[in-house]
């Protein structure tokens, strides 16, 4: 089976190599003329890193990543609100990771030209549109690579959207959608080398509400000789009347800007203004997400990642989320022999529940906790906060259970066979 992948992220690279194993034949196009290693941090929780490992890859992701141990949600003084452990210290088999964006992409970039080809990731086309019979799916692009715009076009059995918030994919499925959904908050976002923050392997979360947050997390590991790693932090903002549109991301924010705007924070384990002065880039990013679709799959055609259900980052589950959406997708495609009866199937089982991830976030999923803490001045009542991030992870399916028990997504090796 032949699939039109669209979207070369970590969304479509996991895709792709999840079809692969499974013993279909996906070609995955790219809008970008190159693919690049840009960026800043992303965590994967044990959920995802389960998937990635299935894959072979736990070896190669451990050579990028740090494995934290601990979320601390702290208040504007640094004062602890509540922690929990992480990964492995938390009893998962697999242990979660922070990473930086672009290391991960070029990780499974590699692992896609290696087992599949070196033009399986085909990059400069555009998509704009498709058209399906009874029997396939055409997909149509441009070609930037070559300067000319001219039209190309791919024959497959299936095609997966995974071209991200502003899918052009999505577009055609869902003509007439509005624009992504904006809470008024933006986030600036950059990674700077800084000392190790408490033990070095603890993601922060301080502030309370959205709007009024600051993140920072280690995404390397070692840390090098003088004792600094690398620091992924988000310093979260809402601006007036003036501010920019939410569709004009990436505003360069200059270190006085970052500086000013962290100034007012008090926090004794970090030193702020280095990280605002370290930073080669920062940049500010809107805080979107989409309202949730009634359906994700047309026939041979279905979306994936953040192309069917763009989440707010609240609960680091939006890139976890989309590496299980390509090994459920791979593994209903094996399950049946009609592609379109997969696509069924794979939406009955992935859809409603992220779309419920989706309104938790809006709701601050396990956020809650420390905007709850910020109105009580405060700690929570004994058990509030295991309540909430309890109810969280089983909203998400990610308890330490379900994550080390449920029955592998992997298909045999036996059906894997090329020749369907």
């Amino acid at each position: 089976m032949r699939v039109t992948v669209v979207g070369g992220g970590i969304a479509g690279l996991t895709c792709a190599l999840s079809l692969h194993a499974a013993g279909f034949e996906p070609q995955v196009y790219e809008a970008a003329r190159t693919v690049e290693a840009v960026g800043v941090g992303i965590n994967l929780l044990p959920h995802a890193v389960r998937e990635l490992s299935e894959l072979g890859l736990a070896g190669e992701l451990e050579s990028v990543a740090l494995s934290p141990r601990r979320l601390s949600y702290r208040d504007r003084s640094g004062k602890v609100v509540w922690e929990e452990p992480l990964g492995l210290a938390a009893g998962y088999r697999w242990p979660q990771h922070s990473v930086h964006r672009g290391r991960l992409q070029m990780l499974l970039l590699a692992a896609v030209r290696e087992r599949l080809g070196p033009d399986s990731v085909r990059t400069g086309l555009l998509f704009q549109r498709f058209e399906q019979t009874a029997g396939d799916v055409r997909a149509h692009f441009i070609d930037r690579s070559s300067g000319s715009r001219s039209p190309s076009t791919a024959d497959a059995d299936v095609l997966v959207g995974a071209d991200g918030i502003d899918s052009a994919v999505r577009a055609q499925l869902h003509t007439g959608e509005s624009a992504p959904r904006w809470n008024g908050v933006h986030m600036w976002r950059g990674v700077a080398r800084h000392p190790d923050i408490l033990d070095g392997r603890s993601i922060v979360v301080a502030g309370g509400t959205p709007g009024a947050k600051f993140v920072a997390y280690p995404i390397e590991n070692p840390a090098d000789a003088n004792g600094e790693a690398l620091v992924n932090w988000v310093l979260e903002v809402r601006h007036g009347p003036s501010a920019p549109p939410p569709d004009a991301p990436g505003r360069r924010i200059t270190a006085a800007q970052a500086r000013a705007g962290l100034s007012s924070w008090n926090l004794p384990w970090i030193d702020l203004p280095m990280l605002a002065e370290r930073s080669s880039a920062i940049y500010e990013y809107p805080m979107l997400d989409r309202d949730p679709l009634p359906r994700w799959s047309f026939g041979r055609v279905t979306l994936l990642g953040d192309a069917a259900h763009p989440m707010f980052p609240m609960g680091m589950n939006g890139g976890s989320q989309s590496v299980v959406d390509a090994r459920v997708l791979a593994w209903c495609l094996d399950r049946e022999n009609d592609p379109a009866a997969a696509l069924r199937r794979y939406d009955r089982m992935r859809r409603p529940a992220v779309n419920a991830v989706v309104l938790a976030n809006r709701a601050l999923g396990p956020e809650e906790i420390i905007a709850r803490a910020a109105d009580h001045g405060g700690a929570l009542p004994a058990g509030q906060a295991e309540k909430i991030a309890d109810h969280y992870r089983q909203l998400t399916r990610a308890t330490v259970g379900q994550v080390n028990t449920h029955a592998s997504w992997t298909v045999p090796l036996s059906a894997a066979d090329p020749a369907r």
